[in-house]
């Protein structure tokens, strides 16, 4: 009878591999940049995912005077402080957060059209 329970299959979770990978990816918080459009050529440019030991608004000052618009710091009670920037500014932003080294480069999710 021992035998016959040393035959018994064990169960195979196919996706165990991808879950300990995620594991590691789930540490790598990502910094998701995106652009909603308001009314007509009118558009925003969001930021979230900061780490909380960076100051948004020292970060928001330095967006505005590179970029030359208006912007503000929001605060959402799921997503935390979110930046808002006047304009689509993703890739100007992507490109000062990587330059300035907030965030690495593969740590940017670019949404929007």
């Amino acid at each position: 009878m021992s035998d016959l329970d040393a035959q018994v299959p064990t169960t195979f979770d196919p996706f165990a591999e991808a879950n300990a990978d995620n594991a590691g990816a789930g540490s790598k918080e990502y910094v998701h940049i995106r652009v909603q459009q308001r009314n007509g050529r009118k558009s925003l440019t969001t930021v979230q995912g900061l780490k909380k030991e960076y100051s948004k608004s020292k970060i928001l000052k330095d967006l505005k005077k590179e970029f030359c618009c208006n912007g503000t710091v929001v605060e959402d009670p799921e997503l935390g402080q979110v930046i808002q920037l006047q304009g689509d500014q993703r890739k100007n932003v992507s490109t000062f957060l990587v330059q300035a080294g907030i965030v690495k480069k593969e740590q940017i999710k670019i949404h929007g059209f």
